[in-house]
């Protein structure tokens, strides 16, 4: 029978006075006997809404009765037919406006916790064992991956469960792209990211880490080697600013510089030598997801942290959860306000950000209302730190080596539906193409490209 609770199975969470001074992992996960209880609330729909709203197309109501019935194994293996990192996306993705926006227990109280059961599923697996990865047998064709971050991973798991010869190119010393450098620990530890490219590297995928795309590798020097198509999923690490006075002062970070310090360099370590000082005060300007990320960052490093974003709490677009839990941090959130200047002493570090405050105006294109400043209502927040995370944009190295790939005004290069792009043969997906998004919508389009290379290579070796 199914239970028509109208709210979801509480997840346990570290308490907010203790994990804001701290890096452990937030979540700490459904036990069994709650996941079984989750999992029954699912009505398993006959026409499954759920599934439309998952880029990967998991088959959602098929993995949670499998956990319903307590087969948690067999639900693993369900959600790994369709997705490459289930550890990583049950603890990531949007799925309040994914596949859980879709459900229909949403309609009258809270969705099924389709991504609270998929993270319980992934780490039972890691815990207990029983899923086993089978190498496919060769088929003789190989192909190449730009980038090992999540479009990256996901079109070359595709490919290797495919029977490709496939072979990861990855700019930095470590696999993972974003995973690693830009989500904290306390929303995905690292070892977790570990454990799911290690499948990968079980299924048959070979990975080379320094290897900058366009500079150490070129499209050309790869199809010269034998590969018969190629995917680029390089990501968007190029960080943009506002071009207002004091930018260039110390104390002035971009939210990459600042999350790569704190992850990939692990800053928050008292053991390694990572170049950060810590700060008394910060001020985060923005109001997505890394905005999220690097003000809880600061906080967990014993700095009074602000968020300045020019538009009202309701239109930011970071997740909920994630503005909730920053709430709970004791994080300042102060909306309806824009930096116009960053103030430096003599010595040339920060001491302050001054900002006008805005009131809501006419809705622009994207339907939010557009921020209009409330003139003569400039103030001073006192800060060491400044945080710039107002987006990012592609590296442009990969395309200013390969003239005949076509970008877009942005940098970004342009994909059509399947992934291809203005080069026979080389796809490319992720944030590369759209600019910064999420893990879950990268991880779709590695998987559209990865079907598409697949009739590429097959189409042409049958002329």
């Amino acid at each position: 029978m199914a239970n028509m609770s109208l709210k979801k199975v509480s997840i346990p969470e570290q308490e907010p006075c203790i994990r804001n001074k701290n890096f452990g992992e937030v979540s700490l996960g459904y036990t069994a006997q709650m996941a079984m209880e989750e999992a029954t609330r699912c009505l398993n729909c006959r026409h499954k809404p759920c599934i439309l709203g998952c880029p990967v197309n998991v088959k959602i109501p098929e993995f949670i009765q499998l956990v319903a019935a307590g087969d948690f194994v067999a639900a693993y293996n369900k959600i790994t037919e369709t997705n490459s990192l289930p550890a990583v996306c049950g603890r990531v993705c949007p799925q309040e406006s994914q596949c859980e926006g879709k459900c229909v227990r949403a309609i009258k109280g809270e969705s099924v916790g389709i991504g609270r059961l998929e993270r319980f599923c992934a780490d039972y697996v890691i815990e207990h064992g029983g899923a086993s990865v089978v190498k496919p047998e060769l088929n003789n064709h190989k192909v190449a991956v730009l980038g090992a971050g999540p479009s990256g991973l996901s079109c070359a798991g595709d490919m290797a469960k495919k029977g490709y010869d496939v072979t990861i190119y990855e700019a930095f010393h470590t696999t993972g792209g974003v995973l690693i450098y830009g989500i904290p620990e306390f929303r995905l530890p690292k070892s977790i990211v570990n454990i799911e490219v290690n499948k990968l590297v079980e299924l048959g995928v070979k990975i080379k880490l320094n290897a900058v795309a366009g500079a150490a590798v070129s499209i050309d020097e790869l199809f010269e080697e034998g590969y018969e198509s190629i995917f680029i999923g390089t990501g968007a690490g190029l960080p943009s600013f506002m071009n207002i006075e004091g930018e260039n002062l110390n104390g002035v970070y971009s939210a990459n510089e600042f999350l790569t310090r704190i992850n990939l360099m692990k800053a928050f370590l008292d053991d390694h030598d990572t170049p950060y000082k810590k700060h008394n005060v910060v001020a985060v300007v923005g109001g997505g997801n890394v905005a999220m990320d690097s003000a809880r960052c600061a906080k967990r490093l014993g700095a009074d942290t602000h968020i300045i974003y020019r538009r009202a709490l309701e239109e930011m677009p970071a997740r909920q959860e994630e503005v909730h839990h920053a709430m709970e941090e004791e994080i300042i959130f102060d909306t309806l306000v824009n930096p116009v200047r960053i103030l430096g002493d003599d010595s040339g570090n920060v001491v302050g950000i001054e900002c006008v405050k805005m009131v809501q105006g006419e809705p622009d294109a994207s339907g939010r209302c557009r921020p209009v400043v409330v003139e003569g209502s400039n103030f001073v927040i006192d800060t060491d730190a400044v945080i710039m995370s107002i987006g990012t944009s592609p590296n442009p190295i990969i395309t200013s080596n390969t003239p005949n790939l076509d970008t877009n005004k942005w940098g970004c290069i342009v994909a059509d539906e399947t992934g291809a792009t203005s080069i026979p043969g080389v796809y490319a997906g992720g944030d590369a193409v759209t600019g910064a998004a999420t893990v879950i919508l990268a991880m779709g389009a590695g998987k559209i490209a990865a079907d598409n290379m697949d009739k590429y290579i097959k189409e042409k070796n049958s002329k």
